[in-house]
């Protein structure tokens, strides 16, 4: 699974666990079953993207960013952005005589070598799907809603210094601690994991320029608006170690040149004795 696609599942879980929707609920909700929507949420299967604004309307989110995840993680997917363009060629002379013909049959051969390739490997793979137990079977053995090993948070407290919160999972169910409508429109969050032991900052309504950043007392990590694509969804900053009873501060810049800085803290609870 590519960092896009982790990125993407991270965000859908915890838009489903943010809505309290259970797997039952989208199946009964939505046009796709319930092993559907636990191959989508653990990662084991790209959603289509009606699927992607189906869970946007019913936890009565805008699909802004969940789409524009879904269009990064689905060019990766497909290959469509790992796809090399055609160099044009550099050499104007006519090549030597014979060359063409060798060229030609050489082509041809890897074309069937290729066919063969691909007829031995779909061969395969249908012979591997026949034999693998149904995913509905799988499914009623093991609770639909349990978080696979893999999705646990993998860092924690100094660990989690300056690194991405949604790769290294600590974006599954973080907390609010503070939300702010700037005089432009833009939204700025401080966002923080229990289980991570860290806060980050994220905003979304934004122009291309602004900037959001995040402290807690220590470095400073900031997400600069790039192009449009950061200005249609939501754009977020590495994390902070943050400690019970700690203070997280946000601050958001805009691009304009008259626009005012502007921030907002928010306290980390202490741990209960």
């Amino acid at each position: 699974m590519t960092a896009d696609h982790t990125r993407l599942v991270a965000a859908l879980r915890e838009l489903r666990a943010g809505a309290g929707l259970s797997l039952a609920a989208l199946a009964e909700r939505t046009a796709y079953s319930k092993s559907s929507w636990e191959r989508y949420l653990n990662g084991k299967s790209l959603p289509p993207r009606q699927a992607v604004r189906e869970l946007c309307r019913l936890a009565n989110e805008p699909d802004g960013r969940l789409l524009a995840l879904w269009e990064i993680a689905e060019s990766h997917w497909s290959g469509r952005a790992e796809a090399p363009a055609l160099a044009p060629p550099t050499d104007e002379s006519p090549p030597p005589a014979g060359t063409g013909r060798r060229r030609l049959v050489g082509s041809r051969l890897l074309v069937l070598l290729a066919s063969a390739y691909t007829v031995i490997v779909g061969g395969v793979a249908v012979l591997l799907f026949l034999l693998l137990p149904d995913s509905e079977a799988q499914e009623a053995e093991s609770p639909p809603d349990s978080v696979p090993f893999s999705f646990a948070p993998q860092c924690h407290g100094a660990a989690c210094e300056g690194r991405d919160p949604m790769l290294l999972i600590c974006g599954i169910g973080p907390d609010t601690l503070a939300s702010h409508r700037t005089a432009t429109g833009a939204y700025i969050e401080v966002r923080h994991s229990k289980k991570c032991g860290a806060s980050w900052a994220r905003t979304w309504g934004t122009e291309i320029g602004d900037r959001v950043d995040v402290t807690a007392g220590g470095p400073t990590y900031g997400a600069r608006i790039r192009n449009k694509d950061d200005a249609a969804t939501f754009v977020y900053t590495k994390m902070a170690e943050v400690r019970p009873g700690s203070t997280v501060r946000a601050c958001f810049r805009p691009a304009s040149a008259d626009g005012e800085r502007e921030c907002v803290e928010a306290r980390v609870s202490p741990s209960p004795r």
